[in-house]
């Protein structure tokens, strides 16, 4: 029922002091600094040239992961290292890794390090390649676990969008290349490193983790009834 018109809704005082309670105990919004500047026009150079698999620019995927770090309560610390979280695997290795250290201090290179897969080249098979990754994200700080939870999230929907945007062009034209020859584990090799990935996050969470969590877990159920 509608409050008469002109009258305010009456809101009962347990809901006002709930919603006060929650206010009070929410972190400080996370505020950025120059470095982060710094950090984003390195990304920006170290990437310029480089595309994701549906031929995007790689720094659209940089700067959602950094948006998802940011939107679930990430340290600016946790925010340079999405930035550059690609960085020292596809960019130069160790020398790209000796640069973000100088400009970045330890902390960022650290959470960069534990993102990483490997800066070796070439680089090793991929079903090697994703178990070491597997134990390294299990070992993990929060930092990292993070930063690699928002990398997967928004890889996994850069996945979904194109696995439905293939199922529509077939519908309507009956062609295309199926979209997991373009994973070097292949259809099934993918869906198992992303359960396995979730598996690693069964254990509590932080809440800020959950809704990143959430999402992927429906992500990769949308992926598995795709496939």
């Amino acid at each position: 029922m509608h409050p008469p018109s002109g009258e305010e809704p009456c809101i009962p005082k347990s809901k006002i002091q709930n919603l006060k309670s929650k206010m009070a105990h929410q972190p400080p919004p996370t505020l950025l600094t120059p470095q982060f500047e710094t950090a984003l026009t390195l990304a920006y150079r170290l990437h310029a040239q480089q595309r994701r698999k549906d031929q995007t620019p790689y720094i659209a995927h940089l700067l959602s992961v950094t948006a998802l770090v940011l939107e679930n309560q990430g340290t600016e610390a946790e925010a340079i290292a999405a930035l550059l979280h690609d960085a020292i695997e596809d960019q130069g290795g160790a020398p790209t890794r000796d640069r973000i250290q100088a400009e970045f201090g330890d902390e960022i290179t650290a959470i960069i390090d534990g993102c990483t897969e490997s800066d070796a080249h070439p680089k090793p098979p991929w079903p090697e390649r994703r178990q070491t990754y597997l134990q390294q994200i299990k070992a993990a700080s929060p930092s990292v676990r993070l930063v690699a939870l928002a990398d997967k999230l928004h890889n996994a929907r850069s996945l979904l969008q194109q696995l439905q945007q293939q199922a529509l062009q077939r519908d309507l034209q009956q062609q295309g290349q199926s979209i997991w020859t373009q994973f070097s584990g292949g259809q099934d090799g993918t869906l198992w490193f992303y359960q396995a990935f979730l598996d690693l996050y069964a254990e509590p969470a932080p809440p800020s983790f959950q809704p990143m969590l959430q999402e992927l877990h429906q992500i990769v159920h949308q992926l598995k009834t795709l496939a």
